[in-house]
């Protein structure tokens, strides 16, 4: 079988410290009950993770808890080495993460420049430099800045959701089912923009149930199944490995 195991996959290189390591998590949205069992997962710097698994296997979750929006309850999350378990939204994003939410993910009556200076209330002074930045990877949305979100369609909407996460520099990213609701045109653009903000060296961590697509992009991939880590690998590895294809790609994998 050519994937690893997460404990192998999970393992930090002795060249560099992973940019996020998370070690053996588990967590929950309510006392008692956990969605995350002893879950693991390694980005390092400038990779692109997919994270695939059928619904109700915690993906999301995984998500907040690095993100600090769900209890971890054991294990611990390291962002460049520095132990990042449980802190708050804010202090996260000064500290170089960024996450954008599958909905509920800009402000709708605020106009786009609006919404993308609200992602840098914390650094103001730098609003020209991060849009300058953020315009080489979304140009349409540059001439549209008076507009408001609310009137944009479901991709726009995701784009200006991505776009604002980027304001502050982040060193990683944190997507949330980024193609989710699109369509098939729209989901195409959308895997090319998260792949274009990887380029630009964004560690990405990307949700994705679009499995085959997010495989075909990803540097590594993990499958989540019932809180756990099913399987690990390159995205070539999992996209060719029968027990993956059987399990878990089949139709949650068609584009």
């Amino acid at each position: 079988m050519p994937t690893t195991s997460p404990e192998t996959a999970a393992a930090p290189s002795s060249a560099a410290t992973p940019v996020v390591h998370v070690k053996g998590i588990t967590a929950g949205y309510l006392p008692g009950v956990n969605i995350l069992n002893d879950c693991s997962l390694v980005a390092n710097q400038g990779e692109l993770i997919g994270i695939i698994g059928p619904n109700g296997a915690g993906k999301s979750t995984l998500l907040k808890a690095i993100f600090g929006l769900v209890k971890v309850r054991e294990g611990s999350v390291m962002l460049q080495g520095e132990d990042i378990t449980g802190l708050k939204a804010n202090k996260l994003v000064s500290k170089g993460v960024g996450f954008v939410p599958q909905t509920n993910n800009v402000f709708p009556t605020l106009t786009i420049r609006e919404n993308l200076e609200m992602g840098l209330f914390q650094k103001p002074k730098g609003i020209k430099e991060r849009l300058e930045f953020v315009s080489e990877i979304f140009p349409e949305l540059q001439k549209r800045y008076g507009q408001r979100a609310g009137s944009l369609s479901g991709g726009e909407r995701q784009m200006v959701a991505m776009s604002r996460a980027l304001m502050m520099g982040p060193h990683v990213l944190l997507l949330d089912e980024p193609s989710a609701g699109l369509s098939p045109v729209r989901q195409d653009e959308a895997f090319l923009r998260v792949k274009e903000i990887n380029k630009a060296g964004v560690t990405t961590i990307m949700v994705e149930q679009n499995a085959r697509r997010c495989l075909q992009i990803c540097d590594r991939g993990y499958v989540l199944d019932q809180g756990h880590d099913a399987y690990t690998g390159t995205g070539r590895e999992l996209l060719n490995d029968p027990k993956v294809i059987s399990l878990y790609l089949g139709t949650l994998g068609e584009d």
